[in-house]
This record gives C-alpha cells, sequence and structure tokens, in this order.
C-alpha cells in the first residue's frame, strides 16, 4: 500500500517522508506518542509556545538544510545566550571573557590565557583520558569546579571521570565577549513553535499517532516495501544481546503570575545540591512577538535528569566503550535487515544536532534512490 513505512514523526521521520512525497511516493508516518513531532513537539499554554521535552534552538552551517526549513516556515532571530547560576552567583555561557571576568576580574584575553594556564597545571600536556581532565586541561580547575562538575555529573548520573572526553568539547571556548552560545552562521526558533515546521515536513503525508510499530509488527511490516525505524535500536531486536544505556529526564512546567520569571531563555544551575539542570523560560523563544511579551504571565520549565528505566523516554546515549561496542554489534544487525532504514538519534545511538538529523536523513533517502536508479 506505501512505498515507506515511517516508525516516528520526530525530525528524521518528517524530512525522509517530505524528501518521498516531493518524489510522488506514497509514505505512512507512524509514532506511538500523542502528537507528532517526536521531542521538538510543543504545546500551546496559556498563549506561550511551550517546548515540551526541552529547549530547541535551530543552528546550522549547513547551507541547504537552512534553505529547505526557510522555505517551510518563517524563522525568527534568536540568538541563544545562556546563563550559569551557582549558588545565586549569574555567570555568562558559553566560556568566554565576560565568564572570565566574572570568575576572575580579568579584563584582557592575555589575562585570561595566563589564567588558565596556570590552573590546567599537570593536565596541560596529556591526552586526556575522560571529562575531568578534559575539561581541566581546557579551562582549568576554577570553571570546572563551579560551572562543569556539579552540572555534568547531574545530567549523566555519575563522576565526570567516568565519563568519555568527547562530551566537553562541544562547548564554545572563547577569548572574546561573545555570549552566542553557537558559532553556527544561522540560528532561531520557527515563529510559532516546531510543530508548525513539523505539520509543513508532513504536509500530504498520512500520519496515524498512537500506533506502537513494535507491538504488532506484522501488520505494520505488510504495509510497506520499506520501513523507516527511527526509535531505538535495542529495542526494535527485542534487547537480544542487552540494553543499551541511556539517560532520561523529567519536565515539570509551570504557569506563574509575572511577565518574566528569570530575564532570559535558559539558566543553568551547576551546583550539584539543585536537583534540576536548568530552568526554561518559553516566551523569551518568541521575544520578537510583542503579543507573547506583553502577557503577564509566563511559562517556566525545570528540567530534572534521571536514570531511564524501560516505559520512560530514552533522550541522551551513553556513549562510553561498552555502549558503543554494543552499538556496534546491534548494527550488524541492522545492516543485514533488508527492506529496513535505521535512522535518527535513537536508532544510530548517537547525539545528534537537529540540522545533522535533517542532513542525514536527506543524504539517506538521496542514497536509496541513486542506488534504485
Amino acid at each position: 500500500m506505501y512505498d515507506y513505512l515511517i516508525v516516528g514523526s520526530g525530525l528524521y521521520g518528517a524530512t525522509f517522508a517530505y524528501m518521498a512525497r516531493q518524489q510522488g511516493m506514497k509514505c505512512l508516518v507512524i509514532d506511538r506518542r500523542e502528537q507528532a513531532g517526536g521531542n521538538v513537539a510543543c504545546r500551546r499554554m496559556e498563549g506561550i509556545d511551550v517546548h515540551l521535552y526541552g529547549p530547541h534552538i535551530f543552528h546550522t552551517g549547513d547551507e541547504q538544510v537552512w534553505r529547505l526549513v526557510t522555505s517551510l516556515v518563517t524563522m525568527n532571530r534568536f540568538t541563544l545566550c545562556t546563563i550559569a547560576n551557582y549558588r545565586g552567583r549569574l555567570y555568562n555561557l558559553p566560556f568566554n571573557m565576560h565568564t572570565f571576568h566574572q570568575m576572575w576580574g580579568v579584563v584582557t584575553p592575555d589575562e585570561a590565557r595566563r589564567k588558565i594556564e596556570a590552573q590546567r597545571g599537570r593536565y596541560a600536556g596529556i591526552t586526556p583520558r575522560n571529562l575531568e581532565e578534559q575539561a581541566l586541561q581546557m579551562v582549568g580547575s576554577d570553571i570546572y569546579e563551579t560551572l562543569i562538575r556539579g552540572y555534568t555529573e547531574k545530567q549523566w548520573g555519575r563522576p565526570c571521570h567516568e565519563l568519555p572526553p568527547f562530551i566537553i568539547r562541544r562547548l564554545p571556548l572563547r577569548f572574546t565577549y561573545d555570549n552566542n552560545y553557537f558559532n553556527d552562521r544561522y540560528q532561531g526558533v520557527p515563529e510559532g513553535g516546531y510543530n508548525r515546521l513539523i505539520s509543513r515536513l508532513l504536509e500530504g503525508v498520512e500520519c496515524r499517532l498512537e500506533c506502537d510499530y513494535l507491538a504488532d509488527r506484522h501488520y505494520w511490516d505488510s504495509q510497506a516495501h520499506t520501513i523507516v525505524y527511527t526509535g531505538p535500536i535495542d529495542e526494535y531486536f527485542g534487547y537480544r544481546l542487552g540494553r543499551l544505556e541511556y539517560r532520561s529526564l523529567r519536565f515539570e512546567h509551570e504557569v506563574l503570575p509575572m511577565q518574566s520569571w528569570q530575564g532570559n531563555a535558559i539558566v543553568n544551575y551547576t551546583d550539584r545540591e539543585t536537583p534540576f539542570t536548568r530552568i526554561v523560560e518559553h516566551k523569551h523563544f518568541d521575544i520578537h512577538n510583542r503579543e507573547v511579551q506583553e502577557l503577564q504571565h509566563t511559562v517556566i520549565t525545570r528540567e530534572y535528569p534521571q536514570a531511564y528505566v524501560p516505559g520512560q523516554e530514552p533522550y541522551y546515549p551513553v556513549n562510553d566503550e561498552r555502549n558503543n561496542s554494543l552499538y556496534h554489534r546491534y548494527e550488524e544487525l541492522a545492516q543485514a535487515e533488508p527492506h529496513t532504514i535505521f535512522g535518527g538519534r535513537l536508532a544510530t545511538y548517537r547525539y545528534m544536532n537537529m540540522d545533522e538529523v535533517m542532513a542525514s536523513a536527506i543524504r539517506q533517502f538521496r542514497l536509496i534512490t541513486l542506488q534504485e536508479t
């Protein structure tokens, strides 16, 4: 009945469906959640678009992806400038001259470099074996203890010396007074929220919600020539090799009777004692919408990391040596599946930004069509 059955309506599945529809192919998208969009789904609460599963800021240097997104929706000019709260003291993120001035009172890049160099100590010349060593080599002990250690250990549920070093390498380090979190050329949030982007990607595509592919795989497999699977790869194979580890999240949304709660979209709480990692104030993502800004209430979300257990949503893969090794064994099983394509964060067990997810779906679809011709 269909060329493709796409399991999951997040960015990978929606982008793949869009590409297929452009080529005149018939797709059925199913999702076990009650709304489309995966983790970028939003909900209108008291006139404010709330990011249900954590804040999502679209940023990219990929011209092709940016042209696609802006052909479908209008992107605002939101620029992420995160604030860190450490026991009541505020610091700018990512690490830049504002941060160094707040930490040490230095005012020039040369002063900041000398301060960091003095704190690197024995870590300066080593190959970091874990996140702790990578952070100490990168920014020294003061910033590590104040802005990295507590936040990271809450997020991942384990000591920094047990985490791989690549996690911290994603954070920019600048010796300029630039609070823009991302270095990418393009950045913004869809006006009206991400539901508009998902709706445009799925326009003209049949989509059924609250449908669990794995609960009736035989039926769903009979509906299409090819399956595009975006769920957890270990779950697809019935955990036959063992379970991959993930970290999960719990979100606590609250409507407050004030125009603004914290004056910024995201404030990270970097001490170990505060149980949540950050507070998101959603109306700041829509900063150019006067009607939203003049509302005399606001919506905030506290984000609590937690261990993943079956039945919860898996958010972050734990890409340590054991889990990566297990994933590669599942990957070998996936390569032997003749009519199934595995794509997206969960099916490839790796962290990807939104533009990377979309780009990978575009590449995969084009590779398939090239092979078929």
